[in-house]
């Protein structure tokens, strides 16, 4: 058997998914030309155990029709399960077929996450147990570390291939986001908390673009957008208010969201491919900006 669990995990559940309903007898025949088998068929007690041990780590539950003996992953009824389920595939799926790709090592680039490899699974532990966490906090605009900050976990976000968790901050009783890569000493308290009620981590974030939040009103935004990013941005939209008005030669996208530095970064990363029409001062936000960079160049 593979010494690496988590890979046979990621390839049980990539293989039940694209086949849709699967017998153990087909997934082992196919587990047996897999590069990560030994060359024997995982036996059926050990599959149930892979099984609980999927749906405890992953929440993904592999459920078995009685008539057929066919195995099938069961769709999630929650919302919010139903995309991180489907996130979790996507990234069984990538991780599965870089794995059985080491012959072209060499010829795949990734990009790293340090923070996904070093403290994510320790969040996710003190969220999955209710116990608040322990860290240094180094943020990039202060010189000197927060020491031993505490917060209650109640959710993660990834941004930017960064992974960031959002919770309630005990010393000064704020919700604040804090990016894990800036973390150092990080411990599970043995404090537990109780999430609010009525608290829904979806809607946290709902009228914004990015991680970063304030206490203002959205704004109604458009952008025209030249022809070509247009399609970038039907494609990957950034905000699910998104609208889109046709022209020849351009697009007016527009948007109901707060102003935030994230969607200040993300407008002048498009360059000359886009201009603020409205609001006034998401409009003067900008130009102040060009002409700061300008400025360096002059």
């Amino acid at each position: 058997m593979a010494r690496n669990k988590i890979a046979v995990y990621v390839w049980i559940v990539d293989t039940i998914e694209s086949h849709r309903h699967i017998t153990l007898e087909e997934l082992n025949r196919l587990w047996c030309n897999s590069s990560l088998s030994d060359g024997n068929p995982i036996p059926r007690r050990t599959f149930f155990n892979y099984r609980n041990a999927i749906e405890e780590m992953f929440n993904i539950n592999i459920q078995c029709n009685r008539s057929t003996f066919e195995y099938y992953i069961e769709n999630c009824d929650n919302e919010a399960d139903s995309r991180m389920h489907h996130w979790l595939l996507d990234t069984f799926s990538m991780t599965g077929m870089l794995s059985n790709s080491k012959d072209l090592s060499g010829r795949i680039i990734v990009e790293d996450v340090p923070s996904a490899r070093e403290h994510l699974p320790v969040v996710i532990q003190a969220m999955r147990e209710d116990k608040r966490i322990v860290f240094d906090y180094h943020p990039y605009t202060r010189s000197q570390a927060s020491k031993g900050v505490v917060i209650c976990p109640y959710f993660v976000k990834i941004f930017k291939q960064l992974w960031y968790v959002i919770g309630h901050n005990v010393a000064d009783g704020k919700i604040k986001t804090y990016s894990l890569d800036r973390m150092t000493n990080l411990n599970i308290s043995s404090t537990s908390f109780k999430m609010p009620e009525g608290f829904e981590p979806q809607s946290f974030f709902k009228d914004c673009y990015g991680i970063t939040i304030n206490q203002n009103e959205p704004k109604d935004i458009a952008l025209r957008v030249s022809h070509t990013q247009a399609r970038y941005l039907r494609a990957l939209p950034l905000h699910h208010t998104q609208s889109e008005e046709v022209h020849d030669t351009y697009s007016i996208f527009r948007y109901r969201m707060l102003l935030t530095y994230d969607l200040y970064e993300k407008i002048l990363s498009l360059g000359s491919n886009v201009e603020v029409l409205t609001p006034p001062e998401l409009k003067s936000q900008i130009i102040t900006q060009l002409k700061a960079t300008l400025a360096h160049y002059q």
